[in-house]
Order: structure tokens, then sequence, then C-alpha cells
């Protein structure tokens, strides 16, 4: 067999739900759709909408939320084919195997590890910053210290211990076992759900339309000789508050865990995705609304938009919704890290520790373990600034080869089974494949720069272990 045929072999499709993989068949639509909504509402709600209507939008991030989820949805679409018919815990990277082969399965897995690592660290030095202010609204405030990693920039510290205990908490949860995980997570997502719902009840009788115009600002164009606002700035903002959209394909990543995934899978991933979409654009329309976007530059707009018009009360209970949805996002991704390094392990491309599963809970012990390591270093030490944007960029590159790969399996096994297909396709899931290269396209240089070396990273690790280690290819040099 030639080397490029070795590349591209293809992992057998089970259509029949059995697995062996010893995780436990516990969570329903309801739990998928609520792991979607505790993914996707968070950092992008309370602090993107108006830092990107203040630098890039203006009162048309209205618009770049429409971008961004119309992007997300005909991935989603596409997500929704892929999970019903193929399923596995290993989301994007369990479809492309079955679809395209080893090697873009291992780009696409590289691609999902990246999007995760990097997001949850991430968010969690912004959990940090409301946890830090909370604790001093009671006197309980901590020394800049302990707020502050050994490395940061302007103020540098010790650790950012508010950082290190969340991870540390979450990955304790997660070991206890997916439904354990689901239900609080139910309970955080109940949360910040009331907080917005004050914040939409609040803000709307103070709505001034003066505020919308012009909705969209003229282009102006800054120092670095980078524009900002105009047509342009809608798609460069789309671009940025794509972070918010991040996680809703971790859904697909409990397919293993799903009573029904043929049915509920799909269900959750659509739900959760268009509940999220309605709620950004309601949001983002009122904060423009209520105070004119050239004030939301600040790292807590809602709050701050709040504030502004007199509601602190209401300011404080959005900083307690917002703690629970920054929460929320970091345990489902946590969650989709752990299923994505489980499934690659169990074929062999990573070592065998990361496959490990407790006998007794039905978790990827070895999983939570060794991502937790790597990311209680990277969110208690190490400050990642601008690299947080590579998560976009390989989310939106994962999105990608799935968009694609239901276009190559609606080819090649036009014979399997499909409880939900994708409308219109071939054009939706082209339409995911044009509209995500377009918003990877509109990411600056130095994202580009960091995620080239990840991915180089990547194929060190395939050529040096992966490639030998693979099951499909031992499998075949046996049988040969």
């Amino acid at each position: 067999m030639s080397l490029s045929a070795k590349l591209l072999r293809t992992k057998a499709i089970v259509t029949d739900g059995s697995s062996e993989s010893g995780l436990k068949r516990v969570l329903s639509a309801t739990d998928l759709t609520l792991l979607g909504i505790g993914a996707i509402i968070g950092a992008g709600i309370f602090v993107l909408s108006g830092i990107t209507a203040a630098t890039q939008a203006g009162p048309a991030v209205i618009l770049s939320f429409v971008v961004a989820g119309f992007a997300c949805a005909c991935a989603a679409l596409s997500y929704a084919e892929m999970a019903s018919s193929i399923g596995g815990s290993g989301s994007a990277y369990g479809y492309g195997y079955a679809a395209l082969g080893e090697f873009p399965a291992w780009i696409i897995g590289w691609m999902l590890i990246c999007e995760y690592s990097v997001a949850i660290p991430a968010v969690s030095a912004g959990w940090s910053g409301y946890a830090a202010d909370g604790l001093r609204t009671i006197g309980l405030g901590l020394p800049e210290a302990l707020t502050h990693t050994p490395f940061d920039p302007k103020t540098p510290g010790l650790i950012n211990l508010p950082a290190f205990t969340i991870v540390a908490i979450l990955g304790l949860l997660l070991s206890v076992g997916a439904k354990v995980s689901s239900q609080f997570n139910a309970i955080m997502v109940t949360v910040k759900v009331i907080a917005i719902g004050i914040f939409i009840v609040v803000a709307f009788p103070h709505v001034t339309p003066a505020n919308w115009h012009p909705f969209i600002p003229e282009q102006v164009i800054d120092a670095e000789g980078q524009p900002h606002f105009g047509i342009n700035g809608i798609f460069k903002g789309a671009a940025t508050i794509f972070f918010a959209y991040l996680g809703f394909d971790a859904v697909s990543t409990a397919a293993e865990e799903t009573k029904n995934p043929q049915r509920d899978l799909p269900i959750g991933i659509l739900g959760s995705l268009f509940a999220c979409t309605g709620l950004y654009i309601l949001v983002s329309a009122l904060l423009t609304g209520i105070v004119p976007y050239t004030e939301l530059n600040v790292p807590s707009p809602v709050a701050h938009a709040l504030i502004q018009i007199g509601k602190d009360w209401a300011a404080g209970l959005i900083s307690i919704g917002a703690i629970a949805g920054l929460t929320t996002v970091m345990l489902v991704m946590y969650f989709g890290l752990t299923r994505v390094l489980f499934a690659i392990a169990r074929d062999g491309l990573l070592p065998s520790f990361f496959s490990y599963v407790h006998p007794k809970t039905g978790t990827p012990l070895g999983s939570i373990l060794a991502s937790g390591v790597i990311m209680l270093a990277f969110a208690g030490f190490i400050p990642l600034g601008r690299l947080a944007e590579i998560a976009n960029i390989g989310t939106l590159g994962a999105f990608v080869v799935v968009c694609a790969g239901v276009i190559v399996l609606r080819k090649t096994r036009p014979d399997l089974p499909r409880p939900f297909r994708s409308p219109a396709s071939p054009l939706i899931p082209f339409l995911g494949v044009a509209s995500c290269s377009y918003l990877m396209y509109q990411l600056g240089p130095h994202t580009w720069i960091a995620f080239g070396t990840w991915m180089a990273i990547g194929l060190v690790v395939y050529f040096l272990y992966g490639y030998s280690h693979s099951r499909i290819g031992r499998a075949a040099s046996i049988a040969a």
C-alpha cells in the first residue's frame, strides 16, 4: 500500500449504535440542548457583544452575529447529519476519519484540541476577573499576586489562583460522571438565562433609537493601518465574535453517552445554536440601543451599560450570570476536549493512557487528568493574550472539513442511513465551507502564524507516533 493510501485509509462506520467504549449512555435531548447552551452563552454575550460593537461594527454588530450565526448554522446542519449517521465521541475527528481518511482526521482532531485547550484557559481568565471583583465587594479581595500570572506583561504575579481553581474544580466534576456534570450545567444555564432575561426586561424601556444611528458607522483607518467599521467591519466583527459560538460542536462529542444519539444529537446541536443566536441578536440590539456603542469597549459592557442607565442592582445580577455563563462554557469545552482525546487515543493515534475509562464512573479519566494538568499550567501561570484567537481558527477549520465531509459521504456512501439529512445538500454544506473559510481569511496574521506553529507540532506528533501506532494501520499490516 502506498503512503498516500495509508494516509487516507478510512474507518468503518458503525450504524447499529453499538459501543464497547465503557462510556455510560445517560444523556437525553434536553441534556444535550442545555450542554449546547452552556457552551455557547458566555463571553460572547457578556463581553464580546459590546467590545465588537465599540471597535469593529457599531450597532451593526447585530449583523455580525447574523453572519457568524449563518456560518455556524450551515456547519450545525452538517454536524447534525454526521452525528446522526456516524456518531462517536470524536465529533468532527470521527466524521473526518470515516469520510476523508486518517490523516485528514488527525488534522481535524488536532484543530479541535487547539480549540478547546486554548479556549478553556482563556475563558478562565475572564472568570477570574469576575470572581475577583465579586470577592472584593464582600471584603474578601485577593492580593494582586494571586490574580495575575508570573508572565503577565502589565502586572506580574505569582499565580492566577481563581482561574487555576475553577479549572481544577471542573476537572473533578467531570471525573464524577457525565450525568452529574450535565445536572450542574443545567443549574448554571438556568442562572445565566435568568440574568439575560433580567437584562432584556430592564433594558427594553431605556432604548434610545438615536443610538442606532448610524447603524453602520463610516469606515476609519487606525494608526496601524487597520480598517474599522463600515461593511468590512461587519465581517471582521463576525470573525471576532465567532468565539461566541464556540462549543455547540462539543455536543456531538457526547454521542456515546447519549441514550438515543440518532434522534437526540440533531435536537441538541440545532436547538442550542438557534436559541442562542436569537438571544445574541436581541441582547446586542438592546445593548447598543441603551448606550452609544462607543462606550462599550470595557471588560464588562453589559454591566457597564446598566450602570450608565442607573440600574446598579441589575448590573450586580448580570455579573452573577456572567460567572455562571463562563463556568458552563469551560465545563462543556472541557467535556468536549476529553472526549476528542479519548477517541483519538482509542484509534491508536495518541498513547492509550488518554483512552483509559474509569470502570465505576464511566468517564475517560486519563484524558481528564492529562488535559487538566496542561490547562492548569496555562490558566494559572501563562497569559494567553491574543493567542486565544487560534481557538477561532481551529474551530473554523474543523467546520470546513465537516461540511466537506457531508458532500463527500453523499457521493461515496449514498446508502448510509441518515436519520437526519442536511437540507438542500450540497448547497448548505458548500455554503458552510465558503462562509467558514471566509471568516478564517478575516483573522489577523498573528493568528495564522500561531495556528501554523500548532499544526506543525501536530504533524511531528502524527508521524513520530500516530502513523506507526494506528489501530487500522496495524490491523492492515497483520492482515497482509
